[in-house]
């Protein structure tokens, strides 16, 4: 391809008539060569949007240093060196180091994973190459591909229309027009605008009905959308609502300790410390308050959850629905692929001569058709033409294989079932589409629900063939006498019934032959008086796995219930099947629209099953059940659906059947079709969201323990011979944050769900983040920790001064010993964070050895705090014996003792208190 060539028609393309651009680009209908597409890529580029690319390892490092808290260390390690305290600024600023690369190496690493999981959903474009269909990644696409659309697809690069049927294209997004365009294949003027550019449709925007086909003429930033690309900066994406919960409890506590920390100052001075003194007691009074690793662990928490739901086929877009997923009360679930196995199989065909079954093909080609347990090598004549109209009146593709099993289908699972009943026949497909053209075609449409094709027979006849729900066929019907209308149409009625009583989807078959003076396509006209050919039932089997799925979210308080545009019958016995309902009551689409809002809030209370509906039925539905009160899940795959996925608290879109534009309107993409993927997102939502509370309950208490040992130790503690008493030093505080934060916090993210995530009613909505009980517990353990940790260090104090050691060496080995108190407050209430509601008996020892890693990752690098000479030097400890570690250990330990009687009362008084 040469760049002269696309530079003299990259505006114009418009204005030349398909030919002529298919004939400028070098190729033709039947597309391009893989070597050809192979050798244009290398020249033009792959097919994207240059986007900014991720920020730079200088950038995110830069970036951990930007925040009050290490403004605070910054502040503190100046102030150290300048007193002459070198040994302290010293590892101040390490503490400010290693923060910064903890940080640093968590964000890096969050970025990688959502970068990971944007590639699960890779979006493929239909093209021919080689003489035959081929679905090929979008990226791939090059100039003088030709590329086959249909309605809710998105359109993957500029291309000029070839053929059009039926086509409508939303624009929106590129001339704000709020209405489809309709499209035509007639070349336009040359500066008409791309409003007006009919002939056109352009990368990024959506095809809402109909099909397309066309060459591509310009990809990547050589589009419309990418030249509006190119002058836009990348925007943001907004933070979910439960980080900025998280975020505001941080900035109170920021504030909180600010407002502290300026009090212990003055206080300090009061009690005559010198300044430098007073204001390292207020710094490490912040330091040891604010809980610097909560951004880091909520970060890493939601990574987790998030990869956790990706491994179980559920792909999280916005961060926010890890959130809402624990609060969903109802889930509006599509039946076909998400709560059946989307493997439709025909299995009956019924006629005016009676009914008839179809065996599976098990490994052959061919099938076996029986009538009332008999063979039927008879009659199969009669039924001939019934599977012309199935193999010809489809747009499904098959490519026959060695056997039955191995046989490759794209398209639609209706026609696919459609094909291999017809090759069960013993049809042969591609002989048949050779020898009957396909003249015109009316493409199926969810008002008319009927599809009709025109063809030429071998003998040159041209017949349309006709399938559709029998209610809409019925009415097209001709017959001889008016008591054979009668007597057909009740007993194609009655027949139909049947089928669909039995879980049975129905489609009806009928044909007409053109006379010589009608015109040669579908039109209203001839669109009318076909001759009935039969019916075919077909079954799509509900999922193994779905009916637990479905009975663990009633035990979780979560209402399922089922949207299809099927049957009501076969809706009511699918449902029955799944235990979605006891009573078969089945709500229609056509009573729903008779139904007011106030009506339609009450219906949707009892109501479990819903058939025959439209998309703008679901968008009502929705927006009912959110009226009463509910937090909605909606699945959903088609454009049509996007209103409703959007109006939805979470949109679900199927990763496999869903189009271009249900994905991008969803919060979550389901990667496998299944509710059981669903139903296990919701349960690691509950764990993300129960998990984080975990962390939360962990942080704060042991922070603001810190800080009320710094606080008591400024208001009371005396100076003795010249030496303030300090439980602890700034740079002990620091050492204690250092290996708690991120060591024993980030192993609660990882933690199991706990037993009765999925047996308990939903989290309701907008109530506070930390709950009463929550507020109750971290005041409790604070205190508890605070006042251990000054006790062992005046045991200690006092201890050591009987003994006659100097003021100084009792100071540094009570204040060790407060230390090595405080980090071991910490491990034991880790243990009893597991849970917060269980005692920790009842807690699965080894479900998450994290825990264990962590807890001795801690014990070693405490004992070195305490043990080796360069850190004695460092944060000025001393070495402790054995009595002093016992005593710190059993001190301790009293939290569980004291947190499990909290946990007892709770649950023996207080039970139905939410957490």
């Amino acid at each position: 391809m040469k760049t002269e060539l696309k530079k003299k028609h990259a505006n114009q393309w418009h204005s030349l008539s398909h030919t002529e651009v298919l004939k400028l680009l070098k190729s033709s209908i039947e597309g391009i060569s893989s070597k050809e597409a192979n050798e244009r890529f290398k020249k033009e580029g792959g097919n994207t949007l240059v986007r900014r690319g991720r920020e730079s390892f200088f950038k995110i490092l830069i970036r951990q240093f930007l925040n009050p808290l290490i403004y605070i260390l910054f502040v503190a390690t100046i102030l150290a060196i300048v007193m002459g305290k070198i040994t302290d600024g010293i590892v101040v600023f390490s503490v400010i180091l290693i923060n910064a690369i903890i940080g640093f190496i968590q964000e890096y690493q969050a970025g990688s994973t959502i970068e990971g999981l944007l590639k699960l959903v890779p979006e493929k474009a239909t093209v021919m190459r080689d003489d035959e269909q081929q679905n090929i990644p979008i990226s791939e696409l090059v100039s003088g591909d030709y590329v086959i659309l249909q309605a809710g697809d998105r359109v993957p690069a500029d291309i000029r229309l070839s053929f059009t049927k039926n086509a409508q294209c939303d624009e929106s997004i590129l001339t704000g027009e709020s209405l489809p365009a309709e499209k035509e294949i007639l070349p336009v003027a040359p500066d008409a605008g791309l409003s007006d550019r009919n002939c056109m449709i352009f990368s990024g925007t959506l095809i809402t009905s109909g099909t397309a086909e066309g060459v591509v003429v310009a990809t990547g930033m050589h589009t419309e959308i990418g030249k509006i690309a190119s002058l836009l900066e990348s925007a943001t994406s907004p933070k979910s609502p439960l980080t900025l919960s998280l975020e505001k409890i941080a900035l109170r506590i920021t504030y909180s300790i600010i407002v502290v920390g300026v009090a212990v100052f003055a206080l300090a001075i009061f009690r005559d410390y010198t300044f430098i003194d007073a204001a390292f007691s207020a710094i490490t009074l912040a330091v040891a308050t604010i809980p610097e690793g909560l951004p880091a662990v909520i970060t890493i928490a939601a990574t987790i959850g998030v990869t956790r739901m990706a491994k179980r086929k559920a792909i999280i877009r916005h961060l926010s629905s890890v959130e809402t997923l624990g609060s969903t009360t109802v889930i509006c679930s599509d039946k076909t692929g998400t709560l059946t196995r989307n493997e439709m199989l025909v299995n009956f065909l019924w006629n005016e001569k009676g009914e008839f079954s179809i065996l599976e093909a098990d490994n052959s080609t061919t099938g076996k058709i029986i009538k009332h347990g008999s063979s039927i090598e008879a009659e199969e004549h009669e039924l001939r033409e019934l599977f012309f109209s199935a193999a010809l009146c489809n747009d499904a593709t098959i490519q026959q294989g060695d056997t039955m099993n191995n046989a490759k289908a794209t398209g639609d699972p209706t026609e696919i079932a459609l094909l291999k009943a017809s090759l069960n026949f013993g049809i042969d497909l591609d002989d048949l589409k050779d020898n009957w053209p396909r003249l015109d075609e009316l493409p199926f449409d969810s008002d008319r629900k009927i599809m009709a094709t025109l063809h030429q027979s071998p003998d040159g006849d041209k017949i349309i063939y006709l399938k559709g729900a029998p209610e809409s066929v019925i009415p097209l019907l001709t017959y001889s006498t008016e008591t054979s209308e009668k007597t057909l149409e009740k007993d194609i009625r009655s027949a139909v019934l049947t089928f669909a009583e039995k879980g049975m989807r129905v489609l009806a078959f009928a044909t007409k032959k053109l006379q010589k003076e009608d015109l040669p396509n579908i039109n209203e006209e001839n669109l009318r008086q076909f001759d009935f050919l039969g019916l075919m039932a077909m079954s799509d089997p509900p999922r193994i796995e779905v009916k637990d799925a479905i009975k663990a979210c009633h035990n979780a308080g979560i209402i399922v219930k089922m949207i299809t545009g099927d049957h009501p019958a076969t809706a009511a016995e699918i449902g029955k099947q799944l235990g979605l309902t006891q009573d078969g009551k089945v709500i229609t689409g056509d009573e729903l629209q008779k139904l007011n809002e106030i009506d339609l809030q009450e219906t949707v209370k009892a109501t479990h099953i819903f058939a025959r509906v439209s998309p703008s039925d679901k968008l009502r539905l929705v927006e009912a059940l959110q009226a009463n009160g509910e937090i909605v899940a909606m699945t959903g795959d088609g454009v049509n659906d996007a209103p409703a996925l959007k109006r939805a608290d979470i949109g679900v879109a199927m990763g496999i059947s869903g189009t271009a534009v249900a994905k991008e309107s969803a919060d979550m993409i389901i990667a496998n079709d299944n509710f059981k993927s669903i139903e296990a997102a919701v349960e690691e939502g509950r764990r993300v969201f129960d998990n984080l509370l975990k962390c939360l309950a962990f942080l704060l208490p042991t922070s603001i323990g810190l800080g009320l040992v710094i606080f008591i130790a400024v208001m009371f503690f005396p100076s003795e011979n010249g030496v303030l008493l300090k439980p602890m030093l700034p740079v002990q505080v620091l050492w204690i944050n250092l290996i708690t934060a991120v060591t024993l916090t980030l192993p609660l993210a990882l933690e199991a769900k706990d037993p009765d995530v999925m047996n308990r009613p939903p989290r309701k909505p907008g109530i506070p983040l930390l709950s009463s009980f929550l507020i109750f517990r971290i005041i409790l353990v604070a205190l508890i920790m605070a006042g251990g940790t000054i006790g062992s260090f005046l045991w200690e104090y006092h201890l050591e001064l009987s003994k006659g050691i100097s003021s100084s060496l009792a100071v540094s080995e009570a204040q060790t010993m407060a230390a090595t108190t405080m980090v071991l407050f910490q491990v034991f209430y880790l243990i009893d964070c597991r849970s917060l509601k269980l005692p920790i008996h009842k807690i699965a020892v080894f479900s998450n050895p994290s825990i264990y890693f962590g807890i001795g990752g801690v014990l070693l690098a405490q004992a070195a705090f305490v043990y080796i000479p360069f850190m004695n030097l460092w944060f000025h400890t001393s070495p402790l014996n054995t009595k002093a570690w016992a005593m710190s250990f059993l001190v301790a330990f009293s939290i569980l003792i004291i947190i499990g009687i909290e946990k007892w009362i709770r649950y023996k008084y207080f039970k139905d208190i939410e957490i």
